[in-house]
């Protein structure tokens, strides 16, 4: 009898992840169609074309990685290939880890040591000829 119970908690532990997955998956279909049908089918980011079967490499990106803010408008999302798809969020990840740009477009930078500080007063000193 024990086992029953056990069977049925691990059950019901995975209908439960399983419900999660497929509403998951079921809201993630539901913004790509809207997606789909706001923007044209172009990379935002490299400005390839899909069309067809190659439509399945299109995704969507959600500008402030919020996956739950999905307006009806689209204003959080942009059409990206999965290859620009992966480009950006890795350099989400490496700001995250190595500090955001600067306006400039150029990043900050966290070191103050200058190697050669000193170098020109070094090179201005006369040395005797050698014999």
């Amino acid at each position: 009898m024990s086992q029953k119970k056990t069977e049925t908690g691990t059950g019901g532990l995975e209908n439960i992840v399983a419900g999660v997955r497929r509403d998951r998956e079921l809201r993630e279909k539901t913004y790509r169609e809207r997606a789909l049908k706001l923007f044209p089918h172009v990379c935002g980011k490299c400005g390839r074309e899909f069309t067809g079967r190659k439509l399945k490499e299109l995704t969507v990106h959600h500008r402030d990685h919020d996956h739950e803010n999905n307006p009806p408008d689209g204003s959080n999302w942009e059409l990206l290939c999965m290859y620009c798809h992966d480009n950006e969020h890795s350099r989400h990840l490496d700001a995250e880890w190595y500090g955001a740009e600067t306006p400039g477009g150029e990043q900050q930078l966290s070191s103050v040591h200058k190697p050669f500080e000193g170098l020109e007063a070094l090179l201005k000193i006369k040395k005797p000829p050698l014999p």
